[in-house]
């Protein structure tokens, strides 16, 4: 047997053992049990398009939509409308399928409710929705100088793009439903490096500036007109553990950001602190206890600053 024929038998031998340790379970813990239902588990592509048409319907004519005009809206809007509901029911009933019982039980999914009446429920929280993200673009328009106008915002800002699929998760997760929220979430958090959990409560204004790095933790708080620039954190401070070493799950454990705060770039704030109406923090802090409403937390100048002129660096 020449080296070639051998070759081709060790390959051939390879193949068959890893067929045979990737067809056992035993390194996978389980396949998702669907619980008796026969759907497919959530699909990556159908859920990218429930968060276009849910832009396309809460801004019309931003989206993929250069023929819209007021003669023909209610057309589009319910052509929209209609392919939003059945792609959501869909999704939303293989999101309940893709649990296991002990997730279901662990987590706010109820997996006995309808996927219909909650594709329902979402679309017609989309008006409720727009009012929000209006103030959050106008929000944004206000606090940046270099924005031309609101219209742009909405076009091309990613902090904007971060909150329009923050705030569609969010509703979804308020109504329950599995695994797609997070989908939505982590779909912005690769496109603008934003990371905001979909179980956050955020109040209407909010701006984010430049975005990029800022992380938002799944039991946050944050108020009305609230700014954040690139690099913050609104993060956990410890994890309790249960008696395996665990992480203790449902522990409130974020920051609570008052109305009209301004959190300035690369500052971390931990723990279940609470930071008080109109205070401003400024950048590269470290935050572990609370803020007094209206103070300002800024750092110290140094003692002895060493100027360097006329040398290269």
């Amino acid at each position: 047997m020449d080296n070639s024929h051998r070759s081709d038998e060790l390959k051939l031998r390879t193949a068959h053992a890893a067929l045979s340790d990737i067809s056992t379970l035993g390194t996978l813990g389980q396949l998702p049990d669907r619980g008796g239902c026969t759907s497919n588990q959530p699909n990556a592509g159908d859920v990218k398009e429930i968060v276009r048409l849910c832009r396309q319907l809460i801004f019309p004519g931003y989206f993929g939509q250069g023929d819209l005009t007021k003669a023909n809206l209610t057309f589009h809007v319910g052509l929209a409308i209609e392919r939003l509901h059945s792609l959501l029911a869909d999704q939303i009933a293989a999101s309940q399928g893709f649990m296991s019982t002990e997730e279901a039980a662990t987590s706010d999914a109820a997996d006995g409710d309808n996927p219909t009446e909650k594709a329902t429920l979402m679309i017609s929280s989309l008006p409720e929705l727009r009012e929000t993200l209006i103030a959050d673009a106008e929000a944004i328009y206000r606090g940046d100088p270099a924005a031309v106008s609101v219209k742009e915002v909405v076009y091309s800002y990613p902090g904007l793009k971060a909150i329009v699929n923050y705030r569609i998760a969010h509703k979804l997760h308020e109504l329950g439903v599995a695994v797609l929220p997070r989908m939505i979430t982590e779909m912005a958090h690769s496109e603008t490096g934003i990371d905001i959990h979909p179980a956050a409560t955020i109040g209407a204004g909010l701006m984010i500036d430049h975005g990029t790095g800022v992380v938002v933790g799944a039991t946050a708080r944050i108020g009305r007109n609230v700014r954040l620039y690139q690099g913050v954190t609104l993060g956990a401070k410890s994890f309790p553990t249960d008696e395996e070493g665990n992480a203790v799950k449902g522990i409130a454990r974020h920051p609570v950001i008052g109305d009209n705060v301004v959190i300035y770039s690369n500052t971390t704030l931990l723990g279940r602190i609470h930071i008080g109406e109109g205070a401003v923090i400024g950048g590269n802090l470290w935050v572990t206890f609370d803020v007094a409403a209206g103070e300002k937390i800024v750092q110290a100048r140094p003692d002895n600053i060493v100027r360097i002129k006329n040398e290269t660096i």
